[in-house]
């Protein structure tokens, strides 16, 4: 059976090969990022690890297969995430209210959630 090919680290400026992502040398460096990222994340971001939630994501996205938001501008797109229309920041009635779910697409997931939290150089909205 073939092997994957081999591309290079994507540890910028490394030219090693390798089959994974990074190559050994920098493996362990981007290990311990991410756990620093993980470290700094609030506590409620673990709600989206639990079987409750993806149960319910699942259903949810059944129930609403397309993106709201493109098929206000006339367009079908699937829907892939389910978004809380009003950013719950650790409140556990918003983040389980369904009445505060909408169904959308990554990319406009990704376009309003850097609307909200200052991605792309906006300001943070509260």
């Amino acid at each position: 059976m073939p092997s994957k090919p081999k591309r290079p680290c994507r540890h910028i400026g490394c030219t090693a090969l390798t089959t994974e992502g990074y190559c050994e040398a920098h493996l362990k460096i981007q290990q311990e990022k991410r756990k620093e990222q993980y470290k700094n994340r609030p506590a409620y971001h673990s709600w989206y690890s639990t079987t409750r939630w993806k149960a319910l994501r699942i259903q949810y996205l059944k129930a609403h297969p397309l993106c709201v938001e493109c098929l206000k501008a006339d367009r079908i797109q699937p829907s892939t995430v389910v978004d809380h229309k009003r950013p719950h920041r650790g409140n556990q009635v918003l983040f389980w209210d369904l009445n505060n779910f909408e169904a959308l697409c990554k990319k406009c997931h990704d376009l309003k959630t850097n609307k909200e939290d200052g991605g792309f150089g906006n300001k943070v909205k509260h």
